[in-house]
């Protein structure tokens, strides 16, 4: 779906973008949560002189492969051995696990996302972050990586332990306030692009009235992508500052 007949977008431009997924790559973390909520689970209910329970670690290749083809996560449970009351516990485990602060060293940069990040900043693009992460967890991830002056602004959580149990509504607002504040800042959006790796991305885009891309290098499938119909399917964000910046 990827598509190269694209009007390169002008000096000035604003680039409203998500961060899991485009900018962080966020699976090890995601992973590592799964195994340490197996664990968790394991040790919950194992009983004393009892066989251990009959789990089956997936590979993090098959994990990450269903996240992407959105299988729920009490199914990834059943696969991984669980079943009844223990899979609530697992969910629970994982809700609580995966956003902890403890964690977040292992996200690291997308490949391609550094070259992406500049190559806006040289040609004058104010790239907008839109997240449902804290905002302070995406400075500080951009400050390690030596890219937080090639942020202009991030509209993020102001929860750390925040979950969104409809995760497009609230990026449908975000984006929405977003857009609204750049606006009464006096930055024009005539030209703006939505980028994204999931559908919320894609919807919250398209509600806004603005074309949309999206990313397979994050947590959904070009199979998944395709279904939401965005204006372009690349695979990342590189990728996508190529397209945009012809």
């Amino acid at each position: 779906m990827e598509s190269i007949d694209v009007m390169p977008i002008a000096w000035g431009s604003i680039v409203f973008c998500d961060f899991d997924g485009p900018i962080a790559d966020v699976s090890d973390r995601y992973y590592s949560t799964y195994k340490r909520a197996l664990d968790a689970t394991c040790a919950a209910y194992q009983t004393v002189g009892a066989s251990p329970l009959p789990i089956r670690l997936l590979a993090k290749q098959q994990f990450w492969h269903m996240k992407q083809t959105r299988v729920p996560d009490p199914v990834i449970a059943d696969w991984s051995g669980l079943g009844g009351e223990q899979i609530d516990y697992f969910l629970t485990q994982v809700e609580q696990l995966v956003n902890q602060t403890h964690l977040l060293h292992q996200d690291c940069l997308q490949p391609g996302a550094r070259e992406a990040l500049l190559k806006f900043q040289r040609q004058g693009i104010r790239l907008v972050i839109v997240t449902l992460r804290h905002t302070a967890q995406v400075l500080q991830f951009l400050h390690e990586h030596d890219l937080a002056t090639t942020v202009s602004q991030i509209y993020g959580a102001t929860d750390t332990t925040a979950t969104y149990p409809n995760r497009v509504e609230h990026k449908i607002a975000s984006l929405k306030y977003a857009l609204s504040d750049q606006t009464q800042q006096g930055f024009s959006a005539g030209s703006a692009w939505m980028i994204g790796d999931t559908e919320a991305d894609i919807r919250a885009g398209q509600t806004a009235g603005l074309p949309t891309l999206g990313l397979t290098c994050g947590i959904r499938s070009q199979q998944h992508l395709e279904a939401c119909m965005p204006t372009i399917i690349t695979g990342d964000l590189h990728r996508a500052a190529q397209l945009l910046l012809a």
